[in-house]
């Protein structure tokens, strides 16, 4: 009798921790279910060959794991203070939650005057970036080939003061422009600079395909740097293959050809089927129209 009472309390455990854990996880969805969503704005600065600045904002509203980009979303945008005199644009952003923006020429002397810069982001009045900041670079490309070896040596110089420094530790990819993106030219994906802020890579990417010249378009690109944002550097060299476009079989008859190339044979079998039904149907008419006079004769 005390063992089947020890196994009731046992299943009523049981129950009770089922039970718990029940309302417990159903505790935990309606805590997720009621958490805030949040606005979240993200800014990067970009760098083009040394002469285009711009901003690109993004614009998140995530809930719990959901990110969902906010499009027509209103901003403004500020080099170092919120002041009007320092507003670089008012952007809205795109059905992506994307906007772009390119630093005005208004504010060229305000630019110059400093080797760093930080940007600020404001919605009305209430500021959402704050502490966006970057240093001023310079990112040079050169090339340099001897005994049939071909190297791309890039640098990056950084800004203190009036003076343009190395900037060592920088990660970036370099190697030539392709559809799909950066090709490394050599065996890494990514190289970082050295002291004198220099990294040099020897291209083993060898005979690929350039345009009509055989020009290729070599790049240098550094990505989401903390301290310096995206750059890139482009130079065209003509280190690839000419691209040669074969347009003489558009002269000839083939099947591939315009349609004012078509094949004697296949123009010859059109033009008989299109004869042989039209042929078919006049001869018919005709016999109609006999066959309507010999009645005519008949009954008269």
């Amino acid at each position: 009798m005390k063992k089947l009472n020890q196994n009731k309390y046992s299943w009523l455990l049981l129950l009770i921790g089922v039970a718990a854990f029940s309302l417990s996880g159903n505790a935990q969805e309606d805590t997720v279910a009621k958490e805030e969503a949040t606005e979240i704005v993200k800014l990067n600065y970009y760098s083009q060959n040394n002469s285009l600045q711009y901003l690109l904002l993004k614009s998140i509203l995530k809930k719990g794991k959901e990110q969902t980009p906010q499009p027509n979303k209103s901003y403004q945008l500020f080099l170092d203070s919120g002041d009007a005199s320092n507003l670089i644009a008012n952007v809205k952003t795109d059905a992506s939650g994307r906007a772009k923006a390119f630093l005005p020429a208004s504010l060229k002397e305000k630019w110059a005057a400093a080797s760093s810069h930080t940007f600020i982001v404001k919605a009305g009045e209430e500021e959402l970036v704050t502490d966006y900041a970057i240093s001023k670079t310079k990112i040079t490309i050169d090339t340099a080939s001897s005994e049939g070896i071909k190297s791309i040596t890039v640098t990056v110089l950084k800004q203190e003061g009036d003076e343009w420094l190395p900037a060592p530790d920088v990660e970036m990819k370099v190697g030539i422009q392709r559809l799909g993106g950066v090709l490394s030219a050599g065996d890494e994906e990514t190289y970082t600079t050295d002291s004198s802020g220099a990294v040099t890579v020897e291209v083993k990417k060898d005979s690929l395909p350039g345009d009509s010249k055989g020009m290729l378009i070599l790049m240098a690109k550094v990505e989401d740097n903390d301290l310096y944002g995206n750059l890139q550097i482009e130079k065209a060299v003509p280190w690839g293959e000419k691209k040669i476009t074969d347009n003489s079989f558009f002269g000839k008859r083939t099947l591939w050809s315009t349609r004012f190339r078509t094949p004697l044979w296949l123009l010859f079998m059109a033009y008989t089927i299109v004869l042989s039904v039209w042929g078919t149907l006049i001869y018919l008419v005709f016999q109609l129209i006999k066959i309507k006079k010999i009645g005519k004769q008949a009954t008269t």
